[in-house]
């Protein structure tokens, strides 16, 4: 009976909430219908321009907040984007003195991943058990933001759980690419790459523990920065893991645009998060680093074509290879680089950020309530009774003959403190190894990676894709800064696999990946790179993005129109 009446307090619960949202938009007339001409202006410009006519009064904060209210919610239209509907509070927060509208942020509409905290708003999180769960202050990243000049006007949509390329759950449903309905638009900072790359949205935040701002970008077709740790606030958020710390998460900038996420990067930091949040490094902005990575000549450029677990499909090896041919042709060294296994990282990550055997997530759940398919499947493995999955290990190990998925499902159980702590150890001694591979061996500036082995997965993929997220994870693990840059789109004449392909021949891992690969199918989904520097360089990955764009020209990147 407990269950039974638990099953249905969920149930109630998620039309609530998607009652709730129906209302606030109906609520919000004047932002139905067709764009204005001056809408279309606003939604042109650059947010350091819209910044300047606020401050010189050309513009007001609420003709912006207008049209990006309305572009917000023809893209939640067509993608399921939104959660939380926060327009009729922002309203408000443009003229009663909450917002600072002399601020380096000063009137731009800024959108949230749902799990930032919003006071007024609820932070769900994905878990109907957090349905009322409002406070009744902003977290640590809105009071930094509305200092700034920015105004929070919509959360977005996440997986349940938060551990997933795809963004769904009960209390929101299903949101999807806006570049193709039956693809996810990533995970777990889906709302934000959805809504950002359909055009209702110049900027947000997302946060990144194993790609969750760059799978999403990659996916969907837009810019993203994954900050190290301690260079921007990780307070004033509620989590699907509570205390996970052997892979800590990471809040980062998602944008629309090359120029705005290095604006918005730049202004952030300006604002002296460290004094709102005692994580933060105390680093200011050193534009001397920027300049420098902006003029060089001529940079050595480190080439990561595949991390040995999971070759990238034709789409995004064609993606990293566009960018080599412009570097060099620019007179660029552009070598490919052997680091530390990356299959290591992704054995570690693993067992690091699942310590836990899975158990904290699944505490937020309440009877019948979905669970995301990748994170269903890491629980059940976890799960099994040992004898079992000893007897799945050797059939993997011995008949399959597959090392890559039997090493990762090995050490798959709940880890006791001791037993963690030897994992801490290797992440340590892992990160070192690196360290001392860039530093006196590889010696490059940077190193492009395709973000994901293949382009966005179709709804429900990653029941299968769970594990390939290795071009991402690598990273968590090393705490190195990375940006997201969208060069292509998969071409179904270009990137078909070859006629000799076998899925019985990969491992586990690329299986799960490649089952879901269709050129055909995915043409016209966006294809990304990675580029990637070392810890806490994140003017320099941005500079370097900046010149890689610089250099395609007329050949960058095309982004949707807004409708």
């Amino acid at each position: 009976m407990v269950y039974l009446l638990d099953y249905f307090q969920h149930r109630r619960d998620c039309q609530f909430k998607q009652a709730e949202r129906v209302q606030r938009i109906q609520a919000l007339p004047t932002y139905q219908g067709p764009f204005t001409s001056s809408e279309r202006l606003v939604l042109s410009k650059p947010i350091e321009q819209l910044v300047q006519d606020v401050h010189q009064q050309v513009l007001q904060p609420i003709d912006i907040l207008r049209a990006y209210g309305k572009a917000a919610l023809k893209a939640h239209e067509k993608t399921n984007c939104v959660t939380e509907v926060m327009i009729g509070a922002a309203e408000g927060w443009t003229t009663d003195g909450s917002v600072n509208m002399k601020g380096p942020l000063a009137g731009i509409p800024i959108s949230l991943k749902d799990s930032i905290v919003v006071g007024g708003f609820d932070t769900t999180v994905g878990y109907s058990r957090n349905v009322g769960n409002k406070g009744e202050k902003d977290g640590t990243m809105v009071r930094l933001l509305k200092d700034a000049g920015a105004v929070p006007y919509v959360k977005t949509n996440l997986p349940i759980t938060l551990l997933s390329f795809e963004s769904t759950n009960d209390v929101w449903g299903r949101c999807t690419n806006p570049h193709n309905n039956k693809y996810s638009p990533g995970g777990s900072t889906g709302g934000e790459s959805a809504l950002l790359a359909a055009g209702g949205g110049r900027i947000g935040i997302g946060s990144d523990v194993a790609g969750s701002v760059r799978a999403p970008a990659h996916f969907s077709g837009i810019y993203s920065l994954r900050c190290s740790t301690g260079r921007w606030p990780k307070n004033g958020m509620v989590t699907s893991m509570p205390g996970q710390e052997g892979i800590p998460s990471v809040f980062s900038p998602m944008s629309r645009t090359l120029e705005d996420l290095s604006y918005f990067t730049k202004s952030l930091i300006s604002m002296q998060p460290w004094k709102y949040d005692h994580s933060v490094h105390p680093i200011p902005w050193r534009a001397e680093v920027a300049e420098q990575f902006a003029e060089k000549k001529k940079f050595k450029v480190g080439v990561l074509r595949t991390d040995g677990v999971v070759d990238p499909s034709p789409a995004c090896a064609r993606a990293v290879e566009e960018v080599v041919q412009v570097l060099k042709k620019e007179g660029h060294e552009v070598v490919d680089v052997e680091p530390p296994s990356p299959y290591e990282a992704l054995y570690i990550g693993s067992q690091l950020l699942n310590s836990d055997g899975c158990k904290t997530f699944k505490s937020f759940f309440r009877t019948g309530e979905w669970e995301d398919p990748g994170a269903k499947q890491m629980s059940w493995l976890m799960s099994l009774p040992s004898p079992f999955k000893w007897l799945y290990y050797a059939w993997v190990k011995y008949v399959r003959r597959d090392e890559i998925w039997a090493g990762l499902v090995r050490d798959w159980k709940p880890k006791s403190s001791y037993e963690q702590w030897k994992f801490v150890a290797k992440r340590e001694a892992y990160k070192a190894k690196w360290h001392d591979w860039w530093e006196q061996e590889a010696k490059v500036d940077f190193i492009i990676t395709p973000p994901n082995a293949t382009p966005a997965v179709p709804h429900d993929g990653m029941k299968d894709a769970v594990s390939s997220c290795g071009y991402t994870f690598l990273f968590n693990l090393l705490d190195y800064t990375c940006g997201i840059m969208p060069i292509t789109h998969v071409d179904k004449a270009l990137d078909q696999l070859p006629s000799d392909f076998s899925l019985k021949k990969l491992n586990g891992v690329a299986y799960g990946a490649y089952k879901h690969y269709d050129a055909t199918a995915m043409h016209g989904l966006p294809v990304a790179v990675q580029i990637v520097g070392q810890r806490l360089e994140e003017e320099k990955v941005l500079a370097i993005m900046k010149r890689i764009e610089d250099i395609l020209g007329d050949d960058k990147y095309q982004l949707l129109e807004i409708e």
